[in-house]
């Protein structure tokens, strides 16, 4: 099985192909002002530096929240237009267990967390023992205390913290967890679209594949835009 995923929920971007359970081509980018412009050039290099057309996928994946609103809504239209032009399936996964997939059968449960500005997370707590990260905390949005108080009613061990936000507040963090606190090293707070590529593969073996018009963002909050609409 061919796969190509995205991810694009975060200041970094990411664009991977798995051939037959083998990653044979990533790409990692910034990409806060200059995704929409950058994505589809960006796939289409990838794919000619191995010799694959968007033709030869089987199957197209991204994460698809939480996180900026404009990175999701991006990723998933571009993936939504390379699986509805191809006539393959999509298939989506939570921004945050891409990032907990960096901890593979650590010993801890893994705390990944996402800025979400005002004041507020995008946070999750995963036991990544097994091959694909297990929620133990679902995917939510809250301050930061909040999520601090969950996670220690969840587990007394130690926990790793990983993500933007888990740099952003890594003072309350300190002050909440004390010693249980054990703050990811700086490679790991970003995802990768290679790792997403198993999260994809979990999604085609439990039958979870949808198609291009099913696949939906998951923004956890509702957007500026939103609001403003309820409000008026």
């Amino acid at each position: 099985m061919n796969i190509l995923c995205i991810d694009t929920s975060t200041s970094l971007a990411s664009v991977a192909l798995a051939v037959e359970e083998r990653i044979v081509a990533e790409s990692l980018f910034a990409c806060e002002r200059t995704l929409s412009a950058r994505l589809v050039p960006e796939i289409e290099r990838l794919l000619a530096s191995v010799g694959v057309a968007i033709a030869d996928i089987d199957l197209f994946a991204c994460a698809i929240g939480p996180g900026s609103f404009t990175g999701v809504r991006a990723g998933v239209a571009t993936v939504q237009g390379l699986a509805l032009a191809t006539g393959r399936p999509c298939a989506g996964f939570s921004t945050l267990a891409l990032l907990a997939m960096n901890f593979p059968m650590a010993a801890h449960p893994v705390c990944t967390l996402l800025d979400a500005r005002k004041s507020e997370v995008y946070a999750a707590l995963y036991d990544t023992s097994p091959l694909i990260p297990a929620p133990i905390v679902a995917d939510c949005v809250m301050p930061p205390e909040r999520l601090l108080a969950l996670v220690r009613e969840a587990t007394e061990r130690p926990v790793i913290f990983a993500g933007e936000g888990a740099l952003r507040y890594r003072e309350p963090i300190s002050t909440a967890m004390g010693e249980r606190a054990i703050f990811a090293p700086f490679p790991h707070h970003a995802g990768r679209a290679a790792n997403g590529t198993l999260l994809a593969m979990e999604v085609c073996r439990t039958a979870k594949t949808v198609a291009p018009a099913d696949l939906l963002p998951v923004y956890i909050r509702p957007s500026e835009a939103e609001l403003a609409r309820k409000k008026s």
